[in-house]
């Protein structure tokens, strides 16, 4: 098993230190949310609350993903980060390649990228992107990144689709190992995209039991698409779960890392540093320490 850190909602301030303390007790990767900005009115229902409301302040410090990562990775050697998601059709792909491309050069390959789509029209209409095609602009994003990002260092490449079009160019630096791609979401389109183009799969905070089906359906479609033999990894944020057997249970039928919130676990006020530090070494205390070796 394999331990993440979901670093949400965390003053930036805070971020190093915890990155430190998260290396240092054993956790494997910290998890960075994408929150562009807040807008004061939203056309659409939250989809992941009873209501349909957002259960955050707009105040509340959503820190760039690629910027925290950096400087996280800048003062830590061994943890790996991760965008847990990135809104991808609100960028430009080739932008988004390179600095990807650079942090994965940088960290000493530390780097993955999980990608979603978002569901707020207006940061599609804030920033000038299409939301009706925001599907397919991000099947051909992460083709492109793929392409840029692949390992192997600088190559030429080149795409021509139907929302991205470009003739042969090189991005450097650009690393050595493929940097990990992963999709998140439930619906049946992402599910589809995780089994079709992705590494792996990231999970919002959901029961034991719909994980488990979620996985059951991601089988059935890389099976379909011809990639059950390829490696897959299945992140995720299982809700209700307080043991570590509950956790090994999951681990047997597929989860590879679970992205945990330890503040929350043990009801600490996470908005204090120190608590907020204690619950991570607690965590590890308690879970981390008891994994088998290797």
């Amino acid at each position: 098993m394999k331990w993440s850190l979901a670093a949400a909602m965390i003053d930036a301030r805070d971020l190093c230190e915890l990155a430190q303390v998260a290396e240092e007790v054993g956790f494997d990767s910290i998890a960075m949310p994408d929150s562009v900005f807040y807008p004061e009115t939203v056309s659409a229902d939250y989809p992941y609350s009873p209501d349909g409301k957002r259960m955050w302040a707009p105040e509340t410090p959503m820190p760039d993903p690629f910027v925290a990562m950096a400087a996280m990775a800048a003062v830590t050697e061994r943890l790996r980060f991760y965008t847990n998601v990135l809104k991808l059709p609100l960028r430009d792909p080739l932008l988004t390649a390179k600095q990807i491309a650079t942090m994965a050069v940088m960290s000493g390959n530390r780097i993955a990228v999980g990608v979603g789509l978002s569901w707020i029209p207006e940061e599609f209409r804030f920033t000038g992107t299409q939301m009706r095609t925001r599907g397919a602009r991000t099947d051909e994003a992460i083709e492109i990144i793929r392409s840029v990002c692949g390992g192997g260092g600088p190559q030429w490449v080149e795409f021509h689709g139907k929302h991205h079009d470009f003739d042969r160019l090189m991005i450097s630096p650009a690393p050595d190992l493929p940097v990990p791609i992963h999709v998140g979401g439930h619906s049946e389109a992402g599910l589809r995209r995780a089994a079709r183009l992705a590494d792996g799969w990231i999970s919002v905070n959901v029961g034991a039991g719909e994980l488990a089906d979620t996985i059951g359906r991601l089988r059935e479609l890389r099976s379909e698409y011809g990639r059950a033999r390829e490696p897959f990894e299945i992140n995720a944020s299982p809700t209700g779960v307080r043991d570590l057997d509950e956790f090994r249970v999951l681990a047997d039928i597929g989860v590879t890392e679970f992205r945990v919130s330890p503040w929350y676990l043990y009801g600490t006020d996470f908005t204090s540093r120190t608590a907020r530090l204690d619950a991570v070494r607690r965590f590890a205390e308690e879970f981390i320490a008891e994994r088998p070796a290797g």
